[in-house]
Parts: C-alpha cells; sequence; structure tokens
C-alpha cells in the first residue's frame, strides 16, 4: 500500500507526481476514497447525513468543529441573513479600500474586548492569518522558536518572512529555554508562536512556563487560539485564561471558523501593532473582506462567547464523559483539555480500517495520518459537540467497542 511520502519530490516535469497521485488513488493503491471527501447535506449537527460515492448515510457527527454548534444557532442564522439582505452576498473590495463596514468595525472591538487588548484585526482567511501575519511581523535576521506540534499555517508563515525559525520539542519547556539562551545578544526580534490548543491532539500549551521564558530572554509570544477560543478557560476566553495570562500574550491570533462558526481569522494585541498588521500583511491587504452576513453572524456569536452563553460547559461534560467511557475500552486518548478527543492507534492500516469500520456503523469522525502527524503517531480526531446528548455518545463508544475489539485494538474483556 502507498503512502502520502511517496508522491513528494519525484523530479522531473512538476506535474509527475500528481499524475502518479492520481493513478494510485484511482487503483485503490491510495485508500483515499472510502475515508475522506464526503459531503454534508445540510448544516453540521449531532447527526448528520453525509453522501458519498455509495449514496446517503446519517452519522453520529464527531468530524465538525462547531464545537457549540454556532453555525445552526438562530440568533447567528438571523443576523446573517438580515446583513445578507443589506450588504449583498459578497464584500466587493478589500478591507483597507471599500470591503469593509461598520459590522467589520464593531466585530474587531468585541474580538479586542473579548480578550482584553487594546485593538483587533480580522481577516478573510483563517490559514493566511498565520501566514500573513508571521511574516508581517518577522524578516530575515530575527528568530522565530515554534512548539513542533503547531499548525502547518504557522510554519508556512515563518518560511515566507525569512526569519531563521527554530523547533523545540512538543511542550518541552528544557528544549524551548536551551534554544533561547543560545540566541545571540545582537539578534533582537524574537518571536514564539504556539498554538494554543494543539489541534491534532487537544492539549493546553504551558503558556505559564512560556510566558515566564519569553520574559527572561527577551522574546515575544505569539498564541494561535484557533480550537481554544470560546471553549477552554474559565469563561472560555481561550488557552491565556486557562493560566491567568490574557495580558502576558503579546498577540492572541485565531481562525473564526472553528467554535465561532463562521469564517476568517482575526489577531487582538497592541493598537500600534494591530494598525502596523493592517498595512503590512498582505493575506489581508491583498484579500477581499469577509462578506458581511460572516461577520453579522460572528458578532452574534461574540456576544454568545462575551457572557459565557453558548454552552461551553456542556461542551465539556461531554468530552469528559466520551474521554471517560474511550479510556475505559482501552484506547489511547491523550491529554486532550478542549473539544478534541484523540484516539491514536498507530498504525496506519488497521487506522483505516477502523475508520471505515466506525462510518459503517454510523459514526463519522476524521482521520489523521502524515503530514499533519507522524505516520507512528496516526489517530482519529474525534469532535465532540455541546449539543450531544447521553445516549449518543452511549452509542458512539458502543461503535468504537465493536469495532476495538473486532480489529483487535482493544481486549474483549474491555468492551463496554
Amino acid at each position: 500500500m502507498k503512502v502520502f511520502e511517496d508522491f513528494i519530490g519525484r523530479g522531473g516535469d512538476i506535474f509527475v507526481k500528481a499524475e502518479a497521485f492520481h493513478n494510485a488513488v484511482c487503483a485503490g493503491e491510495l485508500p483515499l476514497k472510502p475515508t475522506l471527501g464526503h459531503r454534508i447535506q445540510g448544516a453540521a449537527d449531532t447527526v448528520s447525513t453525509l453522501s458519498d460515492a455509495s449514496g446517503l448515510k446519517e452519522v453520529l457527527m464527531f468530524g465538525s468543529n462547531s464545537y457549540l454548534n454556532l453555525t445552526s444557532h438562530p440568533q447567528v442564522v438571523c443576523a446573517a441573513k438580515e446583513a445578507c439582505e443589506r450588504y449583498g452576498y459578497g464584500a466587493g473590495a478589500v478591507s483597507l479600500y471599500a470591503g469593509m463596514t461598520d459590522l467589520h468595525r464593531e466585530l474587531e472591538l468585541l474580538i479586542a474586548r473579548f480578550y482584553q487588548t487594546e485593538d483587533a484585526l480580522v481577516l478573510p482567511s483563517g490559514y493566511g492569518s498565520n501566514v500573513g501575519l508571521i511574516a508581517a511581523l518577522c524578516q530575515p535576521g530575527d528568530v522565530i522558536v515554534n512548539d513542533a506540534f503547531n499548525h502547518a499555517s504557522i510554519f508556512d508563515g515563518c518560511k515566507l518572512s525569512g526569519a531563521e525559525v527554530k523547533i523545540y520539542p512538543h511542550a518541552n519547556m528544557a528544549g524551548l529555554e536551551r534554544i533561547l539562551s543560545r540566541i545571540p545578544d545582537s539578534v533582537k526580534g524574537r518571536l514564539i508562536v504556539t498554538d494554543g490548543v494543539f489541534s491534532m491532539h487537544g492539549d493546553v500549551a504551558p503558556l505559564d512556563q512560556i510566558t515566564a521564558l519569553a520574559q527572561r530572554y527577551g522574546a515575544r509570544v505569539m498564541v494561535d487560539d484557533a480550537h481554544g477560543i470560546g471553549v477552554v478557560g474559565p469563561s472560555g476566553r481561550g488557552s491565556a485564561e486557562v493560566f491567568g495570562l490574557t495580558h502576558q500574550i503579546d498577540l492572541h491570533a485565531g481562525v473564526l471558523s472553528k467554535a465561532p462558526g463562521g469564517l476568517g481569522g482575526f489577531c487582538a494585541g497592541k493598537k500600534a501593532v494591530i494598525n502596523y498588521l493592517r498595512y503590512y500583511t498582505r493575506s489581508y491587504f491583498f484579500s477581499t473582506a469577509l462578506p458581511a452576513s460572516v461577520v453579522a453572524g460572528l458578532i452574534e456569536v461574540f456576544k454568545l462567547l462575551e457572557d459565557d452563553r453558548a454552552g461551553r460547559q456542556q461542551l465539556m461534560n461531554n468530552v469528559a464523559y466520551l474521554k471517560q467511557g474511550l479510556s475505559h475500552l482501552g484506547f489511547t486518548i491523550g491529554n486532550s483539555a478542549s473539544g478534541i478527543v484523540p484516539v491514536v492507534i498507530g498504525h496506519e492500516d488497521k487506522l483505516i480500517a477502523l475508520h471505515q469500520g466506525l462510518y459503517a456503523k454510523g459514526l463519522y469522525c476524521n482521520i489523521v495520518t502524515y503530514p499533519a502527524v507522524r505516520r507512528k503517531e496516526c489517530r482519529l480526531r474525534l469532535c465532540v459537540m455541546s449539543s450531544m446528548k447521553r445516549e449518543q455518545l452511549d452509542r458512539a463508544i458502543h461503535i468504537f467497542a465493536s469495532e476495538g475489539e473486532r480489529l483487535g485494538l482493544i481486549q474483549k474483556k474491555q468492551a463496554l
């Protein structure tokens, strides 16, 4: 069986690798079709209908990042509809020309207030946010220090910046300090970038130690809170709030497409820095602004998040229940403290078989292997929703027990 690595750096004409990849997929040598490419019919909900080559299938939905079900919240949808009627379905211009409405500015101020910063910037692309922000802030001669498990968009932004990039083992503070201590005194541009919640693992970065080291060695700290916003922290204000360090983070960044359920990205920080980023972030300056309908929906989202009325506590109750059930069965679920529950399998063939078996029995979740994680750490990623009922979680656990036993991933005596 072929793997993704087989189609990288083949040399020759740049389309050779594409043809080889396509032929392998069509021949069934790279088993993507049974596991990827399903199309959802309607809004993501706890029970959703997916379509594939074999037809329609109703499944328990553990593959959506809409942790708080805000994509279909009546208050959010109503605001989006009204804005669409007034502003049309697209912005028609970049933000710095004529693409920004009063709604865009209202959303920026809400995000700034949410993170208790002076100002915020809303960008039209989630992935493009990290790419543009990092490339705007850093340049050749600077040093960027990354957690090894940071999101791909962070690493791509680092490459584009031209800065020197250093990587420390995941959450390894001794490794981080070793890197910081060896940066020459002549290098003043120092940025530590970390996911707040790591997307494939669900654990929270040790921001208390990271900020302490940053202060000791004169570095700035940027946190990508994509999977933390609205979910972690005493009031859902993200990973920095977990440690009571909201004011010690230089830049709070993230996407608006996970728990907020919309589209785009954001960055919150000091007013002077945000103003600089408006003019030097190419993925902002050269991209059409978010549609006003999306912005209007996000305004309602942040009103709910600010008052902690979006269902965060119920989400975490559901996460705890699912984790307990999967752990009891004997699955390896890591140290998640968010809406993400990983199930580490470590063997690609067994991973694919498990994913297909779960789907056949009516459970959909995300399959994660190289290049998102190392092959020996391949896993399933379950994204829990706040609106899931106890009986739905019990059904999911039962399906995992049945398939895990069938594939020899758990012992029969552990099955429920």
